[in-house]
């Protein structure tokens, strides 16, 4: 009888704690950024910066995401020197990009090319 009881509360204050997990869960945003689209049509390594800092990189056919605190992101889209020939930097460093990301959002990008470089462009989520 005595683990009958104490299994009860123990399984009920599982229930009671699933609130509080799904409330910290939403002090974050999504930000996912693709190159899975032949927009940049290069065979270099594209580097991610957000706030100035290296985050990911991204060959053809990928993506990364990341889980950010809510507010402005400046993000940064440079080309990386690597093993293909080519692929070395320009001298100018590029411009950033600024977002609001809201906590609870799933915003998704992808990486397109313009006269002034490469930039990211709002994509539909598709799931």
């Amino acid at each position: 009888m005595r683990w009958s009881a104490l299994s009860l509360f123990g399984f009920l204050s599982l229930f009671a704690a699933i609130p509080s997990v799904h409330a910290a869960g939403e002090n974050y945003g999504v930000l996912i950024i693709s190159r899975e689209r032949l927009e940049v049509s290069t065979s270099c390594e594209i580097g991610v910066y957000i706030q100035d800092e290296l985050a990911a990189r991204l060959f053809q056919e990928q993506s990364t995401a990341f889980n950010l605190p809510p507010g402005n992101v400046s993000l940064r889209l440079k080309l990386l020197p690597g093993q293909v020939p080519g692929c070395n930097p320009g001298m100018l460093v590029p411009g950033a990009q600024n977002i609001v990301l809201k906590a609870g959002d799933v915003l998704k990008y992808r990486i397109a090319m313009s006269q002034e470089g490469m930039y990211l462009k709002t994509a539909v989520l598709d799931y």
